[in-house]
């Protein structure tokens, strides 16, 4: 059949000889769906099953201030679990307890409206099934700004649930979000393995390549790409089926 000389060439091949861990983002990676639509439901959902004890407005707008205060430059003296509850506390007196019971509520009575939203990727668990058959850790490296009840159920959703995935980030056991390069660092802390031994996989050009930064290698999955400024670079790039077929082209122990 014949090659068109200007199609696109075939994405330069990762070094993964070094690498012990992969890293994966999941919104936009791993599974399909629009943040732009689920952060401001689930804000707004979850603020009416708090209504007995504050007001609905004024708790999506703490609430969305709170996630704001995540994704900043976060110092790390406290988890994003212990920043939202003292928000939550000191701007409308919400005790923990109550937030956590409207929490409950919220996860047992609306959070499955919300499956429809997130679309499988049919080749997300083979990539991380072919990582586990090289005898790498696998991580969840999603950005912690929700619960790990609802990061639970969009792996659920994408069929993803009985993964090993260890750790998985959420608000309760994470200090920075992406690109902070804290997040990173404390994923490396917990794994104990050098930067140089990770690969970071994700869609966001900013979130997910700024693990480069502290010295991991850099997987941008251009399927659902999310273009972020500043710019950086990218140790490989391409689709999930590429990506799939460097994992499995290139042998293994």
């Amino acid at each position: 059949m014949f090659k068109s000389p200007f199609s696109e060439p075939s994405p330069p091949a990762l070094n993964l000889a070094p690498l012990q861990a992969a890293l994966f983002d999941l919104d936009g990676t791993l599974i399909d769906v629009d943040m732009q639509v689920f952060v401001p439901l689930y804000l707004r959902r979850l603020a009416e099953r708090l209504e007995p004890v504050a007001e609905p407005r004024r708790t999506v707008a703490t609430l969305r201030a709170a996630v704001m205060a995540m994704l900043d430059d976060t110092t790390g003296d406290c988890s994003l679990e212990e920043l939202l509850r003292t928000r939550l506390a000191d701007e409308l007196q919400l005790d923990w307890s109550d937030y956590q019971a409207g929490l409950a509520d919220f996860c047992r009575e609306d959070l499955p409206a919300f499956q429809p939203l997130v679309k499988p990727h049919p080749l997300a668990r083979p990539l991380v099934e072919s990582c586990l058959a090289r005898g790498w850790r696998v991580v969840l490296a999603t950005n912690p700004i929700f619960p790990r009840e609802v990061t639970a159920a969009r792996l659920a959703w994408g069929g993803l649930d009985d993964l090993p995935f260890q750790p998985v980030a959420s608000y309760e056991n994470s200090r920075h979000c992406k690109p902070h390069p804290g997040f990173f660092h404390d994923l490396l802390a917990e794994l104990d393995v050098p930067p140089h031994a990770c690969l970071m996989i994700g869609n966001d050009t900013l979130h997910d390549l700024s693990a480069g930064r502290v010295g991991m290698s850099t997987c941008l999955l251009t399927t659902w790409r999310i273009d972020r400024g500043p710019a950086l670079p990218a140790d490989w790039q391409g689709s999930h089926q590429e990506l799939l077929d460097q994992l499995r082209r290139f042998p293994h122990d």
